[in-house]
């Protein structure tokens, strides 16, 4: 594999990239009996936000969230209450950002990289499951799909960053700890970095692009970033 271009804007995936869903694992647990329902419930919740951008529609991804919470729960014959609902919404908005997260975005900002996010999440007031995280003013902005009411993979999400911060799509790296996302960016012109976070992976297809950075720590692929810059 060739040695990728230097870019200059680097733009991070939020959900599970940056902040640590897993905190998530004891209302599973409580509700499911089975804190691995938390993995069934995230896929879901990626499909079906990825469907309705297919079929031209558009629900918030927190409103999208409670309801694949009560799809998964009548799947699973469990009777949900208001207040496991609840607790759903407070979870997600106190989501820690994984240990690796500060020092490497610190690491970057001292290469010189532009750092923003790109999330499905809705743009909400302050202060954000970001700010709460402590990560939030290492960006110089922060982008939602709300803008453009259409989900990741969705190439206009890419192309609204691009469009607001000025660049050009082949100057932006998307860095994100789900392959569908780093297929989604590399599709639409920008280059891709794959964390592999527990249970992403590379998926080995043929006409898949491989990401151009691959690392299972952020730090690491930050320093290989950096190497990249200064090569």
């Amino acid at each position: 594999m060739s040695t990728p271009k230097p870019v200059s804007v680097l733009v991070f995936d939020v959900n599970e990239t940056l902040l640590d869903i897993t905190t998530l694992s004891p209302l599973f647990g409580r509700v499911f009996g089975d804190e691995g329902v938390l993995r069934e419930w995230f896929a879901q919740l990626v499909l079906y936000s990825q469907t309705l951008t297919l079929a031209h529609r558009y629900t918030p991804f927190g409103e999208l969230g409670v309801g694949v919470l009560k799809m998964v729960a009548d799947i699973h014959q469990v009777t949900l209450k208001d207040s496991d609902i609840d607790e759903l919404k407070s979870r997600m908005a106190e989501m820690p950002a994984h240990p690796d997260v500060a020092p490497a975005l610190e690491r970057l900002k001292q290469a010189g990289f532009r750092l923003v996010t790109l999330t499905n999440s809705p743009a909400g007031a302050s202060p954000t499951p970001l700010e709460k995280a402590g990560i939030s003013e290492a960006f110089e902005q922060h982008f939602s799909v709300g803008a453009v009411e259409q989900f990741k993979p969705a190439p206009a999400t890419y192309q609204h960053v691009a469009e607001q911060l000025e660049v050009k799509l082949d100057d932006m790296c998307m860095v994100a700890c789900h392959v569908w996302d780093t297929i989604g960016a590399q599709a639409a012109g920008m280059q891709g970095a794959l964390l592999t976070r527990p249970h992403n992976a590379v998926l080995p297809a043929s006409n898949v692009p491989t990401p151009d950075h691959v690392a299972d720590e952020l730090m690491t692929l930050a320093d290989h970033l950096i190497a990249t810059r200064h090569a």
